[in-house]
C-alpha cells in the first residue's frame, strides 16, 4: 500500500502579484517562500501555448502554502467578481482567526473587501465572508469557547 497523498500547495490565478502578496502577508500571516518566472517550459502543464508567468509562493508557519500565478502569456480571463458559492469548483479559502473583526480590518486595510452581510454567529462559531484583491472568497472563522455552567 502506498503512502497517503498530502497537501502541497493551492494555486491561484491573481491579476498582479504583489498587491496579492500583501494582501496575503499582510493580512492573513503568510511569509514569502520560493519566487520562479518562467517564459517557456511550462505549454504542456499549463494546456497553453507559449506560457509565461511569474509565480510566488507564500507559506504560513503551520506549513499552508499557496502559489500566487501571475500569468503575462496568455493573458487572465473570466470574471474577478465573487463567485456564487454554487458554482463548481473552488468555493472559498477558510482562516481560523482569534479575532474576527480585527482581522477583517486587517483584510480591508490590504486590499480585501469584508461582505458585513455576511456575519454569522452560530453560538459555537462566529463567520464573515471577504474577498481577496480578485475577488476570491475568503471565510474568517471565530471559535467561541464553551460557557462554564
Amino acid at each position: 500500500m502506498s503512502a497517503t497523498p498530502t497537501i502541497s500547495h493551492i494555486g491561484m490565478c491573481v491579476t498582479d502579484l504583489e498587491r496579492s502578496v500583501t494582501f496575503y502577508c499582510g493580512a492573513l500571516g503568510f511569509k514569502r517562500a520560493e519566487a520562479y518566472e518562467f517564459a517557456q517550459g511550462l505549454d504542456a502543464i499549463m494546456e497553453m501555448e507559449r506560457t509565461s508567468l511569474r509565480s510566488q509562493f507564500i507559506r504560513r508557519d503551520d506549513g499552508f502554502s499557496i502559489e500566487l500565478l501571475q500569468l503575462i502569456n496568455p493573458a487572465p480571463t473570466g470574471s474577478r467578481e465573487r463567485r456564487p458559492l454554487n458554482q463548481f469548483g473552488l468555493t472559498h479559502l477558510s482562516f481560523y482567526v482569534e479575532d474576527i473583526q480585527a482581522t477583517a480590518r486587517e483584510l480591508e486595510k490590504h486590499g480585501g473587501q469584508v461582505h458585513e452581510h455576511t456575519a454569522t454567529d452560530l453560538g459555537f462559531v462566529k463567520l464573515i465572508y471577504c474577498s481577496d484583491p480578485d475577488g476570491i472568497r475568503v471565510e474568517l472563522m471565530q471559535m467561541v469557547p464553551a460557557t462554564q455552567s
